[in-house]
């Protein structure tokens, strides 16, 4: 089962490879990672996707509750979070597919951000799911380049949280 793991750490130096370091020497797998600073410069956000089942999850969670310089880590079970990606991708265009490709970009709300001769450049965002069913259709076109930024997500507010 795959998880999604929010931990806000300090802005210092080592802190990324003690996370990475926990992960793998545990022997447990990152599928995404992403990090950047937050609106507080001191702090930075790391968004985790890995898998394993509620076992291993609650053991990476407890093992980087313990970390220096972590200050909260939140496990967003499915449905609890809003979460994005952020994928450039570099099309092949033969001039005969340039129409068909912008018509499935804008479908998709993806944003055509270079256009050259033999290529097509796209950016897109979504959801896993989204971006995968892009990718897919653009398969068939060729992919010269890919790039993606991981996942990265928020929690959801509960309604019944307001603030009076």
């Amino acid at each position: 089962m795959r998880h999604t793991i929010s931990i806000l750490v300090e802005n210092k130096f080592g802190v990324l490879t003690r996370v990475a370091g926990l992960f793998s020497g545990r022997g447990f797998n990152i599928h995404s990672l992403n990090v950047a600073p937050t609106h507080e410069p001191e702090l930075s956000r790391m968004t985790i996707v890995t898998e394993g089942d509620e076992a291993t999850l609650e053991q990476i969670v407890k093992q980087l509750k313990k970390l220096i310089n972590v200050r909260e880590v939140m496990d967003y079970r499915e449905g609890e979070s809003i979460n994005r990606e952020l994928v450039l991708v570099q099309v092949r265009n033969t001039g005969e597919n340039r129409a068909e490709i912008m018509q499935i970009a804008d479908v998709f709300r993806a944003k055509i951000v270079d256009v050259h001769h033999h290529c097509l450049t796209i950016e897109i965002t979504g959801s896993e799911s989204k971006i995968s069913k892009f990718i897919s259709l653009m398969e068939t076109f060729g992919i010269n380049i890919i790039n993606r930024t991981g996942k990265i997500a928020l929690p959801r507010i509960d309604s019944g949280d307001s603030e009076d």
